[in-house]
């Protein structure tokens, strides 16, 4: 059978698997069995975290909201359904931006939901 060098592309491989584990602990950055392990199971969470991220922010604008409404009186749930009502399309972001940075602004949105559900 034939030898078959593979010096090059060997070194290509290890040399970036080495590279994208540069900065964790231990040999995890330095042994090459040890960094490609690491890799991948850091390449997993980072895939996993990504849509994690977009939940968890889901959640605290829920929960910005949430409090902006209860200092008016008014539960999450009927502000949400008021706004629907009255035809106002806003997303939860925007909601949440208004709630902590302009509360006359939100609270004459908390008005219009009020005035719908009546």
């Amino acid at each position: 059978m034939v030898r078959v060098r593979t010096n090059v592309a060997r070194h290509k491989r290890v040399k970036r698997v080495l590279k994208q584990t540069k900065g964790q602990f231990g040999h995890r950055s330095r042994r090459y069995k040890q960094a490609r392990k690491s890799l991948m199971r850091g390449l997993v969470y980072h895939y996993r975290d990504r849509k994690v991220k977009k939940r968890q922010f889901r959640n605290i604008w829920v929960l910005r909201i949430n409090a902006a409404c209860r200092e008016v009186g008014m539960t999450y749930s009927r502000f949400m359904s008021g706004l629907k009502k009255a035809k106002v399309v806003m997303n939860r972001k925007m909601l949440s931006e208004l709630a902590t940075n302009a509360p006359d602004a939100f609270n004459k949105l908390v008005a219009v939901a009020q005035k719908a559900l009546a």
